[in-house]
């Protein structure tokens, strides 16, 4: 693949040559060039340690076994299912949805058989039941193959979505294995459990030890179902590979991933606790999704590696040109100086959408004929960033040259190297995630798991809610 695919970063308006006393002064760079080598040689060292959660690093180059058993596995569930359905939560969810958005059509669940040429596509990313139902009303199970993913299988809003499909397949006389694929752990958990009571059954894809969810679109988590969707699995590796290649350098001058760290990492010292990442593409609406939990999950942290209280972490918020700036830009432009803005931009979209000549009596509609969609969006684009930066605001754009495999497999990894060497500068474990593990911790509590005894107690014995403060 050559370079008119290459994923570019450009941060003309984050410094103060364009900003002024609002922008970063290339001598602040300067001053963090040792610092930035650092976390550099903290990932380069550890890529590929499974203790360390980094196993991610080395998913676009030890899964050829693998892709190929996945691409085999997705043409005989493409030709047998009707539909595929994604069972599971956070990364497990968010990644393969995300895929699906980007790179196929807008309403692909929509087309006919005959245009669609594979299984209708769903994701079951919570446990409301309101959403459960509907996804009832709209596939029939038995026609389906349902991607169950949770390394321990012991993920409660997985596990509950499992023991109600499961239970909706035995009453239709269905063999589970036949209509069920397992992503998890590969040798424990209660996936392996019920595998195992199956006589080994279930067809398995394994979860790596040494990579979190957020960071599991490029393992079988995510390749699964793309592979399902027809999307060109090796293209979306080789991309992550390729970006992998530009970020080989210690420096911020030559290492896209290393720059946007280092930018974020300043912007935060200077009290710039928003992060948003805002696609001008419709198919990119979903990446947002996908990289609020990346940088929040890896980020958000009490202590550091030495024990101070940092309470790190600034705060992602989505945002899709140009829909939001109607909604939320104004804010941007006006409100306080606590944001970044990350535009990603697409340099070639996947149709043309010529405007039509008309209004020409009314200037302020009759200027827009024999223009393209395209060019309004890239026009607006273009203006929504260069407004922000006469405004004194801080804002970067991610280029694409356009959104296919190999552009959104760079992205991924360009985002998940920038998220890894945030966290070097910050000193913290970016890799871990103790305050979701609370939050799971009081609902086994809650709902009487064994063993959480004593949290249930400590939660029946806390101040109870107070009428005075209830409206």
């Amino acid at each position: 693949m050559d370079n008119k695919m290459r994923v570019t970063v450009d941060y003309n308006y984050m410094m103060a040559k364009f900003l002024g006393d609002k922008g970063i002064k290339d001598s602040e760079l300067e001053t963090l060039k040792d610092k930035a080598a650092k976390a550099y040689d903290y990932v380069k060292e550890n890529r590929g340690r499974d203790d360390l959660f980094m196993g991610w690093t080395e998913l676009p180059y030890n899964q050829n076994e693998i892709v190929a058993d996945i691409i085999e596995t997705a043409e005989q569930v493409r030709k047998k299912f009707k539909y595929f359905v994604v069972l599971g939560i956070g990364g497990s969810a968010l990644g393969p949805i995300m895929a699906f958005n980007a790179l196929k059509h807008l309403h692909y669940n929509e087309l006919p058989d005959s245009k669609r040429n594979g299984p209708k596509f769903y994701v079951e990313d919570n446990v409301d039941p309101v959403r459960m139902s509907a996804l009832l009303d709209v596939i029939e199970p038995e026609k389906t193959c349902f991607n169950v993913i949770s390394k321990s299988g012991a993920t409660s809003e997985t596990m509950a979505q499992y023991l109600i499909i499961a239970d909706i397949l035995k009453t239709k006389g269905v063999n589970l294995p036949e209509n069920m694929i397992f992503t998890t752990d590969a040798n424990r958990g209660n996936l392996i459990k019920i595998d195992k009571s199956f006589g080994g059954a279930f067809k398995k894809y394994v979860l790596p030890d040494g990579v979190g969810g957020r960071f599991s679109e490029m393992c079988p988590v995510g390749l699964l179902p793309a592979a399902v969707l027809g999307i060109d699995i090796k293209a979306m590796l080789a991309g992550a590979a390729y970006m992998d290649g530009l970020c080989s350098k210690p420096e911020t001058d030559n290492n896209p991933a290393l720059a946007c760290a280092v930018l974020q990492y300043i912007s935060m010292k200077q009290g710039k606790n928003i992060n948003v990442l805002m696609p001008y593409s419709d198919n990119l609406k979903l990446i947002a999704d996908w990289y609020c939990q990346l940088w929040a999950e890896s980020l958000g942290k009490a202590v550091d590696y030495d024990g101070n209280v940092v309470n790190a972490g600034t705060t992602p918020v989505k945002s899709l040109g140009v829909t939001d700036q109607h909604s939320q830009v104004q804010l941007y432009i006006e409100g306080p100086y606590d944001k970044v803005i990350t535009f990603i931009s697409v340099g070639k979209y996947a149709c043309e959408m010529p405007i039509a000549y008309g209004c020409e009596d009314i200037p302020d509609v009759g200027f827009l004929g024999g223009h393209t969609m395209q060019e309004l969006i890239q026009a607006e684009n273009k203006a929504t960033a260069y407004a922000l930066m006469r405004a004194g605001r801080m804002n970067y754009t991610i280029n694409m040259p356009e959104v296919n495999e190999f552009t959104l497999g760079q992205l991924m990894y360009l985002l998940e190297l920038q998220t890894a060497y945030t966290g070097a500068l910050l000193n913290i474990n970016t890799f871990n995630q103790p305050g979701v593990e609370d939050g799971k911790k009081a609902t086994f509590a809650l709902l009487g798991k064994k063993g959480y005894e004593a949290q249930k107690s400590e939660m029946a014995a806390s101040p109870s809610f107070d009428k005075k403060y209830i409206v």
